[in-house]
């Protein structure tokens, strides 16, 4: 997948969009539904109505980024639709985009390390 390399935020939105929408459209629905700024450097998702689109726009800095994904013969495991937005990982959202079951991907917190004294 095509993503700038490290943490980042992910921000799925589970109310279907209109897939017509290209990079200003979307931006608008991060901006007046979501209540997020597009220009923050978070990757927002975005499905289609028909289950097998996705979506993701982020802002790398430079300029606005959209990938757009098709599955042939799948669906992709989307949360239930309802007004709002989640959460995902960079490893969900990776699962996500390859039409597997993020929900089955869960990230393991590690205590910081203390220094050495």
């Amino acid at each position: 997948m095509i993503l700038p390399g490290g943490p980042a935020r992910v921000f799925v939105a589970t109310k279907p969009v209109d897939f017509r929408k290209g990079l200003d459209g979307l931006s608008a629905v991060v901006q007046e539904q979501l209540k997020l700024d597009p220009f923050s450097g978070a990757i927002f998702v975005f499905r289609a109505k028909r289950a097998d689109r996705v979506k993701i726009l982020v802002w790398d800095g430079t300029g606005l980024t959209m990938i757009y994904k098709r599955l042939e013969g799948a669906k992709f495991s989307w949360p239930r639709i309802k007004d709002g937005v989640m959460r995902l990982s960079m490893a969900q959202l990776s699962a996500l985009f390859e039409g597997l079951a993020w929900q089955r991907v869960h990230s393991r917190r590690v205590e910081r390390p203390r220094a050495a004294q």
